[in-house]
């Protein structure tokens, strides 16, 4: 199924696979659109999804960290383990062009949309606009979790490359998002997306 805006788009100049993003509220309606691959990203104490369960026969890796950009002693900042699991899981996806992967965090905005430029940019070298724009499309209303993007910058050597694509994706859902706007002065110190649980 192909959907216009939300969710899913052709991202195949990028990846061989079909890429969906989503929040916790829309799993449910992916249960029957073929999925063969998940990745959860969830807060540590957040209960596996039960929509999932609908699924039929998937690869399921999830992931457990809080949605923030700096580290602190009261939260689970993404590490350089979920960046380094989330490249083994694209080498999953690479080795099967037929998948289908649904990536999803808990409101589809920041740790999920930062976790698919990472799969859009493995490959890429040089293409890292590309990957935010592919994103822009699956999720129109995106923020990507610095964080993580700030490690896969340096896992993937690519020299800041990944950085200056989100701050130039920031500005751009900053004009399109007002509610976005006042993050993109401290992006610096932003720690949590708006409207993420």
């Amino acid at each position: 199924m192909q959907r216009d805006g939300e969710g899913v788009t052709a991202v195949e100049p990028l990846v061989p696979y079909r890429l969906s993003i989503c929040g916790l509220d829309e799993l449910a309606g992916f249960a029957d659109d073929g999925v063969s691959h998940v990745l959860s990203i969830l807060d540590p104490d957040w209960p596996a999804p039960a929509a999932l369960a609908a699924y039929g026969p998937h690869h399921h890796v999830v992931r457990r960290f809080h949605d923030v950009a700096d580290a602190a002693p009261e939260v689970d900042a993404p590490a350089a383990a979920d960046v380094d699991a989330i490249l083994a899981w694209s080498d999953v996806l690479v080795a099967d062009a037929a998948a289908h992967a649904l990536v999803h965090c808990h409101a589809g905005i920041s740790r999920s949309t930062a976790a698919a430029v990472i799969l859009l940019a493995r490959d890429n070298p040089g293409r890292e606009a590309a990957a935010f724009e592919a994103v822009a499309r699956l999720r129109p209303r995106s923020w990507p979790n610095r964080r993580l993007l700030t490690i896969a910058d340096r896992r993937l050597g690519r020299d800041g490359a990944l950085l200056a694509a989100l701050r130039t994706h920031q500005r751009r859902m900053a004009a399109a998002h007002p509610e976005f706007a006042d993050l993109v002065d401290g992006v610096d110190h932003a720690h949590h997306v708006v409207g993420s649980p």
